[in-house]
């Protein structure tokens, strides 16, 4: 009886781990701009915001709007052009720089519902010494849009609302009546229900010892 008892124990643990590790869905990420500085052929991301980097004459900036977890998980621009072959047909010009500008506006998976991303192009802009990214890409790829943080929201007009919204996973597209807080872990219902089970084993194991003992 004990064997058996035990046996079943182990297999409502087993049940309660399984539905713990596939518990609600977590969030997929946010979708946003990156922006990247091309150094070689390799994209890199960018260790500053376009409004603070001043990239020198000669340079490729990239800018990627897809949905990504973090920086780690960014998703590049999809070509990485050389600058020739951006700015190579833009003569030079005194008292100005040339910056090679890559702008991917993404897929249709990445785009927020009702929207169409544009097709991806590239812009060379010419500018100030002193100009930022930012300062290149108004030149190029008007209407920016950004929000109180400053933080970059659409670029030649796309998207036309949001900014740096979170979005759920596939799983969570149809959220359940009471939705946990994503990256919160297992619900409380889950743990308590788990508890309960576990509770409910160990005295069933408990009876039937107490039956062998004869109390």
């Amino acid at each position: 009886m004990r064997t058996r008892l035990a046996s079943f124990a182990a297999l409502l643990l087993a049940v309660v781990l399984l539905a713990t590790a596939t518990g609600p869905a977590q969030a997929a990420g946010y979708r946003y701009w990156s922006f990247w500085d091309l150094t070689g052929v390799a994209w890199t991301y960018a260790t500053q915001g376009p409004a603070s980097a001043h990239p020198g004459d000669g340079s490729v900036e990239g800018f990627r709007f897809a949905v990504s977890a973090d920086s780690k998980d960014a998703t590049q621009p999809r070509t990485a052009p050389s600058f020739e072959a951006v700015c190579g047909t833009t003569p030079t010009k005194d008292d100005t720089k040339r910056v090679a500008l890559v702008i991917d506006f993404g897929t249709p998976q990445d785009a927020a519902p009702g929207e169409t991303p544009p097709a991806p192009r590239t812009a060379c802009a010419q500018v100030a010494p002193d100009a930022t990214t930012a300062d290149a890409l108004a030149a190029v790829a008007k209407p920016l849009r950004y929000n109180s943080a400053a933080l970059l929201c659409a670029i030649g007009g796309y998207p036309r609302t949001g900014c740096g919204e979170q979005v759920d996973g596939p799983a969570a597209s149809a959220p359940p009546a009471k939705q946990d807080t994503p990256g919160s872990g297992p619900s409380v219902g889950l743990l308590t229900g788990a508890a309960a089970v576990l509770a409910l084993g160990g005295a069933a194991v408990w009876q039937a010892r107490r039956r062998r003992r004869g109390d």
